[in-house]
């Protein structure tokens, strides 16, 4: 019951913000273009066993990972190309516990996905998204954020590894993108 309630509500949200027009900040689609990525995330459709690696202690040099088993359910939104990604992940032994959820918007304008990390147990949406599209098989998105009193970019990549098995990586980068911590790293199977 609660779960389909979680769904309503996440498509009624969904739908709200369609009917926003949201800033983007991604270049269109240069005249000459013509994959069409409505349909890049497709292959995320379903539900698949998670196994995820964190790095709690970030950009300081730090190799102590900590991992995570569960779950990870991925459904269209709607009948848009929208999807949105429920997580509930554990580390028994840490006594660690994630529920998460994400919503994946496309821009057909711009060709671009958003990705925006959201809570629908507190009723909060991060702003702004990650942006950015696939090229192949793999999708990296971009944002910039504060993090403890210094400017950061996060970068997702999404890798479509086979009808089996998908990845994501989050990584920082404190030095413009010269070069990148992961810092999270997610291994999809079903």
């Amino acid at each position: 019951m609660s779960t389909n309630r979680s769904r309503l509500q996440l498509s009624v949200l969904v739908l709200k913000l369609s009917l926003l027009s949201l800033p983007s900040t991604a270049a269109p689609a240069g005249p000459g273009a013509q994959h069409d990525g409505a349909h890049d995330f497709d292959f995320l459709i379903g539900d698949w066993k998670a196994h995820v690696q964190r790095l709690p202690d970030r950009l300081n040099g730090s190799h102590s990972w900590v991992t995570y088993d569960g779950e990870d359910h991925h459904h269209k939104v709607l009948t848009s190309n929208a999807n949105l990604g429920e997580f509930i992940v554990d580390n028994p032994k840490l006594n660690l516990h994630m529920h998460e959820q994400t919503l994946r918007l496309f821009n057909p304008t711009t060709q671009q996905w958003s990705i925006y990390p959201l809570n629908v147990f507190q009723g909060t949406l991060d702003t702004p998204p990650v942006v950015g599209h696939f090229t192949g098989r793999r999708g990296e998105f971009f944002h910039q954020e504060n993090f403890k009193g210094r400017v950061i970019l996060v970068r997702y990549v999404w890798i479509d590894v086979s009808p089996k098995a998908a990845r994501m990586e989050q990584s920082f980068s404190d030095d413009g993108g010269k070069s990148w911590e992961v810092n999270w790293i997610c291994e999809l199977s079903r």
